[in-house]
């Protein structure tokens, strides 16, 4: 998915994973009351929409990731590119 590509229905990912309100919309940090008003229709930011991305759609769990990992990747992809290439590969055939 395209980074801060329009999520054009966020009630239907909340929907499609069994998550009320209060569960979908506070694993990215957006109060219930907040998160009820994109899902009528009101403009979410642009960092919302890609921390739903991350979370709801990559499944990737914020908690997990450190700085030092980010880091880490970033001199890896820069330093050694062809073992990024390949690691990145193996990663996509699990």
């Amino acid at each position: 998915m395209k980074l801060f590509k329009k999520i054009p229905n966020p009630r239907e990912v909340r929907q499609k994973l069994n998550m009320n309100q209060q569960e979908f919309w506070s694993k990215v940090g957006v109060t219930q009351s907040g998160g009820s008003r994109y899902e009528s229709g009101r403009e979410m930011p642009k960092a919302v929409r890609e921390l739903v991305r991350l979370v709801h759609i990559d499944r990737i769990d914020l908690l997990k990731i450190r700085r030092d990992d980010l880091l880490i990747a970033a001199i890896l992809k820069t330093q050694h590119p062809e073992l990024y290439k390949n690691l990145k590969k193996s990663i996509k055939m699990r």
